[in-house]
């Protein structure tokens, strides 16, 4: 896993990882998701994975847009 850069530094990613179908996001609360093409949705799967390498919004367009959509929740 990667460190989630939080250049807002009011985050709740703390930590991602990528695929070429997925994004795996781990927040500060401890759960860890993995989002893919399949439940999320290409374009949004896609969109996750340039604002995590950005290291801002990832959590706010997860709340908004995917919030219940991930494949499976890993912790």
């Amino acid at each position: 896993m990667e460190r989630y850069k939080n250049r807002s530094s009011d985050s709740g990613v703390v930590a991602y990882d990528v695929g070429p179908d997925f994004i795996v996001v781990e927040f500060r609360d401890g759960g860890t998701y993995r989002y893919d093409y399949a439940s999320t949705g290409k374009t949004e799967v896609e969109q996750m994975k340039w604002l995590a390498v950005l290291g801002r919004g990832l959590a706010t367009y997860i709340n908004t847009n995917v919030r219940e959509s991930f494949a499976e929740k890993l912790s």
